[in-house]
């Protein structure tokens, strides 16, 4: 079995790959449209990068993996893993935002942004659940 044909998911694992790459690809269009001065702001500080080609690139990042987490059943776990890794390499922007005390939607006090950090480990986990990525890790073959 090759790593682009996956065995079949349980329901609640398929709904919940759906699940997360629907909020992938909203976000993802939220940062090129709506959202775009929101998510400018969470661009860290140090970060050696425009602003906003940060916010363009991880936004079509977004909308391409959330696609991908919906119509590509059978590549869903190297998916799962790229999607996993993209969230922890996004993670520093959270800490960022957190250790900067930048306002961005609507985490206006440092309590918030501190109980956001924690939001970031369950997408994660739900990337590699949900994909089936870490439970199939071993049987896939490339």
């Amino acid at each position: 079995m090759s790593r682009f044909d996956a065995p079949p998911t349980s329901a609640p694992r398929t709904l919940a790959r759906v699940a997360l790459g629907a909020i992938l690809a909203f976000a993802g269009v939220t940062h090129l449209t709506v959202a775009r001065d929101e998510f400018q702001a969470q661009v860290p500080s140090w970060f050696p990068v425009n602003d906003d080609a940060v916010v363009i690139v991880s936004g079509v990042v977004e909308v391409t993996l959330g696609a991908a987490l919906i119509g590509w059943a059978r590549g869903r776990v190297p998916v799962g893993w790229v999607v996993a890794a993209f969230l922890v390499a996004i993670f520093p922007g959270n800490i960022a935002q957190y250790v900067e005390g930048t306002d961005a939607f609507g985490l206006d006090t440092d309590q918030k942004r501190f109980v956001r950090l924690f939001f970031q480990p369950v997408l994660v986990l739900w990337a590699l659940w949900s994909t089936g990525a870490w439970r199939d890790r071993r049987r896939l073959k490339g």
